[in-house]
């Protein structure tokens, strides 16, 4: 069954400002995780209990997966710094 993706307003904002090329790939990735959330380089944040972070390239999506109403909430899309994890908050 498919999961609907929901962007956050930040993570809307965050994703307009990216670069055109890189923005493609995370949308691309986007859609993917429709089919299956557990696919591609993902895994759990430490500490959240639906938190998860998928990597895309240089790139961070930080979302939570609610299985059951099928849905993928996306809060932060960014750049990974030695912070993208600890200022989430």
């Amino acid at each position: 069954m498919n999961y609907t993706v929901e962007l956050t307003r930040r993570a809307t904002k965050q994703l307009a400002a990216i670069a055109p090329a890189e923005r493609r790939r995370i949308e691309a990735a986007l859609l993917a995780m429709q089919q299956d959330p557990y696919q591609g380089d993902i895994a759990p944040l430490k500490g959240e209990r639906f938190a998860w972070r998928r990597r895309v390239g240089n790139y961070r999506i930080i979302y939570e997966l609610i299985p059951e109403q099928h849905l993928i909430l996306v809060s932060h899309v960014e750049r990974r710094t030695s912070t993208t994890y600890r200022k989430r908050r």
